[in-house]
């Protein structure tokens, strides 16, 4: 299974932020949509994520006060991306060796969108459950010794 097929089920709504917007906007958005992340586009190229973590870590650093500071003071300037090419195993092993939760896929320099760590694990688990009944049909369909006739010797 390919990123490709999270992003077909996924669908493409992004949400993005500029470097120079203030935190206080970007949280509100996050809060607005209801999402854990926002990728962060400088004149049509990705340059960072922000995500819920560097929110929580910057409102900790600066007290509490937000409202002033820029999306570039807190976003992650160097995220981890993949392709929508990329295998769900690799973007697994990815996801988990840097901690991260959300992953922009990028085709070349165009954001084709984003996915979560729920994503990647609801894709596997789903995978998982259709392969499960695929096989019980095949069990269940299965002949029984007094179905099967000896095959005839030459």
């Amino acid at each position: 299974m390919k990123v490709s097929d999270i992003l077909r089920v996924k669908g493409n709504t992004l949400y993005t932020v500029g470097p120079d917007e203030h935190m206080a906007r970007a949280i509100e958005v996050m809060a607005e949509k209801d999402i854990g992340s926002l990728v962060v586009m400088a004149h049509g190229d990705l340059v960072g994520m922000l995500t819920f973590r560097e929110v929580i870590q910057c409102i900790v650093a600066n007290k509490g006060v937000v409202g002033t500071l820029l999306v570039r003071t807190a976003m992650d300037d160097h995220p981890l991306t993949c392709t929508p090419d990329t295998e769900l195993d690799e973007v697994r092993r990815m996801m988990l060796d840097r901690h991260a939760r959300y992953m922009p896929v990028m085709d070349k320099r165009m954001l084709m969108g984003v996915i979560s760590f729920y994503d990647v694990a609801k894709a596997v688990v789903d995978s998982q459950n259709f392969e499960n009944r695929m096989l019980k049909a095949y069990i269940r369909d299965w002949p029984s010794s007094e179905d099967v006739q000896p095959s005839a010797q030459l």
